[in-house]
């Protein structure tokens, strides 16, 4: 089971300035006001990923067992809360699991991104899962037309077996695609947001294609989120770090640090940089008053960033909070050897595994940061398997939606986001934004005096 371990964002003898354990009673009732307006939500159907553990996962793999068996690797076309989730979940387990099949995530317009995943690719061995909820995100789409084209000529005789879309389940441009074209297609919830979507068929169908134990990744969300049902706080640790990172907001501590001490969970950081900076990031609150509210959220890497950055963590602003991830028991191991045992620079090392020193460098970490009187925490993985990481996110879901309710804004949606599409609309000629367009231009004449 994940373990959240918050001593030293707490109030201690080793971190006297931290957050005292007497303030978490003090908001005990703004705290329970939060709860309640998630109990709200969820009766409104509006939280859908807390419901998604009960899903039904039978089409899925119904779907993976009707598929060529030829199928080794799977594109996802997909960007944000369609890419980042399925990338997380695969590169955790790749290797800890020894994953049957590849998984490849075309996330970015770069073409040179894209010509060196054809480059790898052996097509006729390879799935195409193109998600975009609307059918109209500018990105996906222009990948999708790119690929389903090269695709067609290859194929021209069964295409669409080597295509499936994720879009909305009756709107849209794709769900019209579908009925035209025949594809195989997977649902993307209406009540579910993009970058909390991981758990719904935009991540579980790639997942399910790699080997991953899909039933246990929900059994894992389905066992936090009991955990995080817990109205007693200390014992709640989606609620608890959500305070303590809403309490250091006000205290001026705007960047929350990821640091995962494992190259496995790595992506995870990138999945919780969108969730928290895209949900929490808010110019408005509820009520429409001007706020300019959110922590930034940065990843970093231990042990390489220790290298890199830990100078700055540790003598720089104290304008942060940081988590590590960090994980127990590792399936690989390597024992150095003693190769130099007259030498006490490098003799130390001799016979020591490689996973104890990767840990023994995130507690020395803690410790400096400790020293530093730099808040911190750690969340531990007693190994990576699917359950463990299903835990994880509805633990990073739920503490995202329940901090949002703290800053009273709406963690579920992002108006600044849509701000760049219809700029971005206007930019490629986009019939329908010719103002826009016109505004766009006046302001790159403007750039030229």
């Amino acid at each position: 089971m994940l373990r959240f371990e918050p001593y030293n964002l707490l109030q201690s003898e080793l971190m006297p300035t931290a957050i005292p354990a007497a303030k978490i009673k003090d908001y005990h009732y703004v705290c329970l006001q939060a709860h309640e307006e998630i109990q709200a939500d969820r009766h409104a159907n509006i939280l859908g990923f807390y419901e998604l553990p009960e899903q039904e996962i039978s089409h899925i793999t119904s779907y993976l067992e009707s598929i060529d068996p030829s199928f080794d690797t799977m594109v996802v076309l997909g960007i944000g809360g369609s890419a980042l989730g399925n990338r997380a979940l695969y590169s955790a387990l790749r290797t800890e699991r020894n994953l049957p099949r590849k998984l490849i995530v075309y996330d970015n317009v770069d073409p040179v991104f894209l010509h060196e995943i054809l480059g790898q690719l052996n097509l006729d061995t390879t799935l195409f899962n193109v998600i975009t909820k609307s059918g109209t995100t500018a990105e996906t789409m222009a990948g999708y037309m790119i690929l389903a084209d090269l695709i067609k000529k290859r194929y021209p005789q069964d295409y669409t077996s080597r295509i499936v879309i994720t879009t909305d389940k009756e709107k849209g441009f794709l769900r019209q695609v579908i009925k035209q074209e025949g594809y195989h297609s997977f649902v993307v919830p209406d009540n579910v947001g993009g970058r909390f979507s991981v758990l719904t068929d935009v991540g579980l169908v790639s997942s399910a294609f790699t080997g991953m134990d899909i039933a246990a990744l929900l059994k894992g969300a389905a066992s936090m989120r009991k955990r995080c049902g817990e109205l007693e706080f200390l014992a709640n640790p989606a609620y608890l770090n959500g305070l303590l990172h809403y309490l250091y907001m006000r205290e001026g501590k705007n960047i929350s640090v990821m640091m995962p001490y494992s190259n496995s969970l790595y992506d995870l950081a990138d999945w919780y940089r969108q969730l928290w900076a895209e949900s929490l990031g808010k110019r408005h609150d509820v009520k429409g008053r001007e706020v300019m509210v959110g922590q930034t959220p940065v990843k970093a890497l231990g042990t390489t960033d220790q290298h890199s950055q830990v100078q700055l963590y540790t003598e720089g602003p104290n304008d942060k909070v940081f988590t590590f991830l960090s994980v127990e028991n590792f399936t690989h191991d390597f024992t150095i050897p003693n190769l130099h045992p007259d030498r006490p620079e490098v003799s130390y090392l001799g016979g020591r595994r490689l996973s104890e020193l990767l840990n023994a460098e995130r507690l020395a970490t803690e410790i400096a940061l400790t020293k530093a009187r730099r808040p911190n925490a750690n969340i531990v993985f007693p190994a990576l398997d699917e359950f463990q990481l299903g835990e994880f996110i509805m633990l990073f879901e739920i503490q995202t939606v329940f901090t949002g309710k703290l800053l009273h804004i709406n963690p579920l949606d992002q108006p600044g986001v849509e701000a760049g599409k219809i700029a971005t609309y206007a930019l490629m000629g986009k019939a329908g934004f010719e103002r826009e367009l016109a505004e766009i231009k006046a302001y790159q004449e403007q750039r030229k005096l």
